[in-house]
């Protein structure tokens, strides 16, 4: 069998889907990238009708490329039924001249969930396909949203252990409250001193330390990874991008065939991949708007050319964007330099050496061709958020709210007519201090209060999952130095199997 997957450092090699979901991370250090989508054309006019399951399979059925019929069936459909808060799992909502494409009504609240709903159920199978039966410990750094919606996912799971590593302060206290309320008997999570990109880091370290690799498969251990790192992650967030296209067709919004743009809040660069990975199927896509905080190392990336870390890390009050490395450029990489992994590992090694790099002009023609950039401060985001309340009577969390002024950016400097779907990618009762202290323009002075006064304030009900954790005391976080958190994993691994 042909496989469809290769390494962005090594084009050379090939590997199955479930390959490639189990192993996370190449073992040279790259990530798992599809070959040649553009050779995997997805008819629209044939999606017109379907549901969101419907179009999950189809979609899927792409990328999953050693999974039979009925095993995807059989996991999109337990993914997706009776585990959102929504029939249809996304939601579109009209907003002035564009469209809201709301993510976050699943189990935690985020638009994580989608595939996070999705992957544990991948997991096994991809073991038993390539005959491993090893325990599979799953490594994940978060920025906020990942960490619950992975902990949600594979808790309790049989054969699974997962850690989970957050920055310690630099998410909101609702992201943390969750993480650290998660009730599983596999699940460890870690307040890591520092930012998310340490964090990100650490774990790619270690899956890049070859010895303990070597250690933990002696004692059945299997690492692999739940961030978008994974491409098991990204996948499934492809499902949304042609959803959103056909049931605005339905509609009478746009006609078949119309070109539509796309605004995608992001740190990682993972979401508005699976919008890139969505255009190299064939999806009418115009623009892909990436909408960056104040750590806007993609917005000169993207305007430029040149990525460049070298730069002071700001805490937001969005912080799943608060990312300087975003891992998922280098997949993007791969396709302008035209799959020529000597080129991404020139790259990626200037990147490692110097914290920056710069593509020639061609490659940045290419990437100008398929996305733009903006991005807003805090007290834009705040501004936004009030604004788009008073005038809607709509509540919109802080990265929505990033998007929206983008948006707002974008349009003024383009005029761009093109109807825009606006990617909404969490629960603003995750943020509720902030948004509530934007739209009053007044301090909060606690957790509770703030949810409380937003849901005077919010049209939309609490989601069941966090008006649980306001009767819930939660115990302060294990904090790990970053020297620590290797030792941490094999100290805890150890005590698994005494």
């Amino acid at each position: 069998m042909q496989y469809f997957y290769t390494s962005t450092r090594n084009s050379k090699c090939s590997y199955s889907f479930s390959l490639s979901v189990l192993k996370g991370i190449s073992d040279d250090g790259g990530l798992f990238v599809p070959k040649d989508l553009s050779k995997k054309n997805l008819p629209i006019q044939k999606l017109l009708t379907k549901s969101y399951i419907e179009i999950a399979y189809d979609v899927l059925h792409v990328f999953a490329d050693d999974f039979s019929d009925q095993e995807l069936v059989n996991c999109i459909s337990s993914a997706y039924t009776e585990t959102f808060e929504t029939n249809e799992v996304v939601e579109l909502t009209p907003i002035g001249s564009s469209t809201l494409l709301e993510l976050y009504h699943g189990p935690t609240s985020a638009f994580k969930d989608v595939a996070l709903q999705l992957l544990p159920l991948f997991m096994p199978l991809c073991a038993n396909k390539n005959d491993i039966h090893n325990e599979i410990c799953i490594l994940t750094a978060t920025s906020g949203d990942t960490g619950k919606a992975a902990l949600e996912g594979f808790k309790n799971k049989a054969g699974v252990q997962i850690f989970c590593y957050y920055p310690n302060q630099l998410v909101s206290k609702m992201q943390e409250k969750q993480m650290l309320t998660t009730k599983g008997n596999n699940t460890h999570v870690y307040a890591v001193e520092g930012n998310f990109d340490d964090c990100q880091r650490i774990v790619k370290e270690i899956f890049n330390d070859e010895p303990l690799n070597l250690e933990l498969l002696k004692n059945k251990i299997q690492l692999s990874s739940a961030n978008s790192i994974n491409i098991g992650r990204l996948c499934p967030q492809v499902v949304y991008y042609f959803y959103s296209y056909c049931k605005l067709v339905n509609s009478g919004v746009i006609k078949l065939n119309d070109k539509v743009n796309f605004v995608v809040p992001t740190g990682n660069f993972g979401n508005i991949l699976a919008g890139y990975y969505a255009k190299c199927l064939g999806l009418s896509i115009n623009k892909l708007i990436c909408a960056s905080n104040e750590n806007n190392v993609l917005t000169e990336f993207i305007q430029t050319g040149h990525y460049n870390k070298k730069r002071d890390f700001h805490k937001t009050i969005s912080p799943s964007m608060d990312i300087l490395v975003s891992s998922n450029v280098e997949r993007y990489l791969f396709e302008i330099v035209n799959h020529n992994s000597d080129r991404v590992n020139e790259l990626m090694n200037c990147l490692s050496a110097t914290g920056e790099y710069k593509l020639d002009s061609e490659e940045t023609k290419r990437l100008n061709d398929d996305f733009t950039s903006y991005y807003a401060n805090d007290d834009e985001t705040k501004d936004t958020i009030r604004n788009i309340y008073n005038k809607y009577e709509k509540v919109i969390d802080p990265h929505t709210a990033v998007a929206m002024n983008c948006y707002e950016k974008y349009q003024h400097d383009t005029k761009d007519s093109t109807h825009t779907i606006i990617l909404s990618t969490a629960s603003p009762y995750k943020f509720a201090k902030d948004v509530v202290e934007a739209i009053l323009k007044k301090e909060v002075t606690s957790q509770e209060q703030a949810l409380l006064e937003l849901s005077s304030l919010n049209k939309e009900s609490m989601p069941y999952n966090l008006e649980q954790l306001l009767h819930i005391d939660v115990q302060n976080p294990t904090i790990l130095k970053q020297k620590e958190v290797k030792s941490n994993l094999i100290n805890e691994l150890e005590k698994k199997h005494e």
